[in-house]
């Protein structure tokens, strides 16, 4: 059975759910997810460690941050919630967006010490291969940008604001991106434009790298890049699976994930 609660952040009610026993074990979601779709893996572990899934900020039912977020604002979120939670240590599973956080809270100098084994599923952050479709949009959007430029800062900003709303230029986004607005679309922007590559290095901890074979939104060579810039890194992958790989192949994604986690780092 799990528990649902919420903690406190900076005035933000985050829902979580608490479920198990064992070494604590965060369970992030990705980008338009929610914890409710990482449930599943909380019940497959929970025999092995106590699973943490939380609703981020902007998603499931915890509400939007007060104003557009960084990666590193969602990082200090779980590094807040590690530290006030008391655990020595914490492993983390993640997926998509999750596994953006991840990298960041891994590269920390300070959240060493607190974090073991590391579990990424589909996980964001790397540069992707773009096509000249994504490069003619990037630069007619620049065109359409460029009248604003010789006006004054707050006439460039009330400029740009109305473009923003307009037809052309909200075609010009992905479908994501399409689907926000406000707060989430900005914080969208911040977090998906910036690479983490230059991270990898700095990261120690213990990580596995389980892919879907057919991922799309991740493809497999984002994985294999990962697994090149990381010290201690293994890349398994799953036939027949996409970017939600414990969905498609449940069963293979339990196994793999319980032996992984089943011998605790000292």
């Amino acid at each position: 059975m799990s528990e649902k609660l919420t903690y406190s952040y900076h005035g933000l009610s985050v829902n979580y759910y608490k479920s198990g026993s064992g070494t604590p074990l965060i369970i992030l979601h990705g980008w338009g997810s929610s914890a409710k779709v990482m449930m599943p893996l909380a019940q497959n572990l929970s025999g092995l460690r106590t699973c943490y899934v939380l609703d981020l900020p902007g998603f499931g039912e915890t509400p939007e941050p007060p104003n557009p977020w960084t990666i590193n604002d969602y990082a200090d979120l779980i590094a807040s919630f590690i530290h006030e939670r008391g655990f020595e240590k914490a492993g983390i599973l993640a997926h998509s967006f999750g596994g953006r956080i991840t990298l960041k809270l891994c590269a920390r100098q300070e959240m060493k010490p607190k974090l073991d084994k590391i579990l990424i599923t589909g996980g964001a952050g790397m540069k992707p291969k773009r096509s000249m479709k994504f490069y003619f949009r990037k630069y007619f959007a620049r065109l359409l940008k460029t009248p604003t430029v010789i006006l004054p800062g707050h006439l460039r900003e009330q400029a740009l604001n109305r473009l923003r709303k307009t037809a052309i230029w909200k075609s010009l986004g992905s479908s994501d991106y399409r689907a926000l607005d406000g707060v989430m679309r900005e914080t969208f922007v911040k977090t998906v434009s910036e690479y983490l590559e230059s991270l990898l290095p700095s990261i120690d901890n213990e990580v596995l790298l389980l892919w879907g074979t057919n991922d799309d939104a991740t493809p497999l060579y984002q994985a294999e890049r990962m697994e090149k810039g990381l010290k201690n890194a293994a890349l398994v992958t799953i036939d027949h699976a996409g970017h939600y790989a414990f969905l498609d192949q449940p069963h293979k994604f339990k196994i793999i994930a319980e032996a992984f986690f089943k011998n605790e780092t000292k």
